[in-house]
């Protein structure tokens, strides 16, 4: 299960995400998501992973592709941390085919 709280300023809209983003919830958080985007003309797009407890495969590349259009994380705890790190270096890597 998880909970998904959206809270907004004039400057940003933030999910606050708790529980596991996995199975049915990632459809979930990618249409809130997608109705956030049309229309926070120019606020920033956060999203608090502070609760999270698991990320399936689905759910990691949601984030990816979130991370792509510019979202910023809050993680805390190794696991998050390095589940955000991973998705974020991806971008960094330039693509080497031999």
């Amino acid at each position: 299960m998880l909970r998904i709280t959206t809270s907004s300023t004039s400057w940003s809209t933030t999910f606050k995400l708790e529980g596991e983003l996995a199975g049915p919830w990632v459809k979930e958080l990618e249409q809130c998501w997608q109705q956030a985007l049309s229309t926070a003309q120019g606020q920033s797009l956060r999203v608090d992973l502070t609760s999270v407890t698991f990320i399936d495969a689905a759910g990691k590349a949601l984030l990816h592709a979130m991370h792509q259009r510019g979202a910023e994380f809050i993680a805390v705890g190794c696991l998050t941390k390095f589940i955000i790190e991973e998705i974020t270096r991806r971008e960094a890597q330039p693509n080497r085919t031999q």
